[in-house]
């Protein structure tokens, strides 16, 4: 969500913090502000509510010169979209930016307006601002006041610090949220994620939870929660990302719509042959821990935990596996019980989803046998905290509303689940053969599906005028349902809702007219006689119907059904493909209302905050 760029230079760092935060403008923010050090002791800020774009205008108008420096895309969480709210925040000579939620603001801002400390701002940010500067009268250097201040805070922080006496140096600190140092020659860099300092550099060193660090243009000292020096391993990014680039298409979301057959063959390169998958994809060590596994937990939330829920069908029905999904914010704070040889798996975008991370960290305390990270980014917390990961290959991601990103992780799944049944002897050679047959041709599959986005924008402009609608499916086309009406409320606003068809007789039936939408995803599976009866169900109350459905499936239209008709898939992969006209419907629907597709209102794409 929030982004935070810094940076410690010969040169004036401006522009270069400002590009760093148009980068992370995918992300979602409400206000963006800069701080620069023009000399020593004479600070210039400049904050301003809405886009970067305003940020970098106020810059044109009123430059600030200088080679420290640190910037900052707020999200808000305490305290409305404002100028006075946006970051840095300002103590005396000390500027902070931050990341994340202080829990415990309250309690240190009553403290410190006792020692005399005013607050200008609602934020709970400003409190880590008034107590380094408390903490800088008593300390022999800014690193060991942040040092002393983290000790007090309680919460979750990525936060950036500049004492403007001392324009050589920045120290900053890791708790919960990530926080990057970009690697320059004569010159040094600090980000929230790395894709904010591709322009100046590619090598990077990613700090670890509890990390204090105190960087200057030649030097950086990291050191641990004990405050003992640490090294951290050097890398280099081969992320290939121009957050300008949509090339040929109108928003972000169109573009990785329509890279979703490159994403899912880069996914599967080199990971499944004609008649495997290979198992060391997920980990050298994978193979050693599938033979034992007996039980799944997958952890995810939002997007993730749709996919997670459509695995579900597949370990149980292909690889005879048993597997519980679970939301991560309720799974870490109620009490449950580890099952034998029991595997989690945690499925994240970022791989720096609050809630996913902390129940990854508890399901560590609780015995699960081992864990398994299914993500988009490599050099992510989550990946780095698994004992296996599995890398979707989706390339950055920049919409909010997730795409290329969800149906890279199912095929990941699915190829998991084929892992896990060779492992374990619980998977039938011929299944396993017809399933690789499937993701193989999964690709070409997409295609074909993508070539009916004319039709879905014209059928979209019938949502018009609506602001409720329901999606319906059944079986593992329910979780599809789901990440449809996810989708359409995302960037369009209409409030829509998903229920496992055979539930509609059991209350939202109560809900049916002519002015709500029900959209029906039907491939042509055990299930579709069924769902035919719960179609009926709903024309014989006046309802509009929009059903996507299988080419053999026999349904037809009519006044109160519209019938797109989506080409015959296997079962396996019909989850994957049925998710593609729910992406271009909710994408068309959007246009249609106005609203803002790749950075909808009140959203972040990285949630880093609980």
């Amino acid at each position: 969500m929030c982004g935070i760029v810094g940076a410690v230079a010969q040169r004036d760092v401006a522009e270069i913090l400002v590009e760093g935060l148009r980068r992370l403008e995918y992300r979602g923010y409400d206000s963006a502000g800069v701080a620069i050090a023009e000399a020593p002791g004479q600070l210039g800020r400049l904050r301003r509510v809405g886009k970067v774009q305003a940020l970098a205008q106020a810059l044109d108008a009123q430059p600030l010169n200088g080679g420290t420096g640190i910037a900052h895309t707020r999200w808000a969480t305490h305290g409305e979209p404002s100028q006075r709210n946006a970051h840095p925040h300002v103590s005396g000579d000390i500027v902070v930016v931050h990341n994340g939620i202080i829990e415990n603001h309250e309690q240190l801002r009553a403290n410190l307006q006792d020692k005399g400390y005013t607050f200008s701002s609602d934020t709970d940010t400003e409190v880590i601002a008034h107590l380094v500067h408390y903490h800088r009268q008593q300390c022999n250097s800014l690193l060991s006041a942040l040092q002393t201040t983290v000790k007090e805070l309680q919460g979750a922080y990525g936060t950036v610090l500049m004492d403007v006496r001392d324009p050589s140096r920045l120290v900053v600190a890791r708790s919960g949220s990530p926080l990057v140092i970009g690697l320059g020659l004569g010159e040094n860099f600090i980000a929230s994620d790395q894709l904010a300092l591709l322009p100046v550099t590619r090598r990077f060193l990613f700090l670890e939870e509890g990390d204090v660090a105190e960087v200057t243009r030649r030097e950086i000292n990291i050191f641990d929660t004990h405050g003992h020096a640490v090294q951290r391993e050097e890398l280099e990014s081969n992320v290939t990302h121009d957050a300008g680039d949509k090339g040929e298409y109108r928003h972000h979301m169109l573009k990785e719509i329509y890279e979703q057959p490159k994403a899912i063959t880069d996914t599967l390169e080199g990971r499944v042959t004609d008649n495997a998958v290979v198992v060391e994809s997920f980990g050298n060590d994978a193979r050693n821990i599938f033979e034992h596994v007996e039980h799944i937990q997958l952890i995810a939330c939002g997007t993730s935990y749709h996919a997670g829920m459509v695995a579900r069908y597949w370990f149980e029905a292909l690889a005879g596996i048993a597997c519980d999904i679970e939301i991560a914010s309720e799974f870490r704070y109620r009490k449950s019980v580890v099952r034998p040889n029991s595997l989690l798996i945690t499925l994240s975008q970022s791989g720096e989803t609050a809630d996913t991370l902390a129940a990854l960290r508890l399901a560590k305390e609780l015995g699960f046998m081992s864990s398994l990270a299914i993500c988009n980014v490599p050099s992510s917390s989550l990946v780095r905290e698994s004992d296996l990961a599995f890398m979707t290959r989706a390339g950055a991601e920049i919409g909010v509303a997730s795409t290329k990103a969800f149906t890279t992780q199912l095929a990941g799944l699915l190829m998991l689940v084929i892992a896990l049944g060779r492992c374990r002897n619980t998977m039938t050679a011929a299944t396993e053969s017809e399933l690789i047959k499937d993701l193989r041709a999964l690709p070409g599959h997409i295609v074909d599906t993508l070539a009916l986005a004319d039709d879905i924008e014209v059928l979209a402009e019938d949502f018009a005028d609506k602001y409720h609608s329901l999606f319906l499916g059944r079986g593992e086309q329910y979780p599809i349902a789901m990440e449809g009406a996810l989708k359409l409320k995302e960037i369009s606003y209409i409030h829509a809702e998903a229920y496992a068809a055979g539930e509609l007789k059991h209350g939202p039936l109560a809900l049916i007219d002519a002015d709500m939408p029900i959209i029906v995803v039907a491939p042509n599976n055990d299930l579709l006689e069924k769902l035919k009866s719960n179609v009926e169900e709903v024309r014989a109350r006046g309802g509009q119907l929009y059903v996507f459905a299988d080419e053999q499936a026999a349904f037809k239209g009519d006044a109160s059904m519209r019938v797109m008709q989506v080409g015959h898939v296997s079962d396996a992969i019909a989850p994957i493909v049925y998710t593609i006209p729910l992406q271009l419907l909710s994408y068309y629907v959007a246009l249609i209302k106005g609203t803002d597709v790749d950075q909808p209102r009140n959203l972040a794409k990285s949630v880093t905050v609980e």
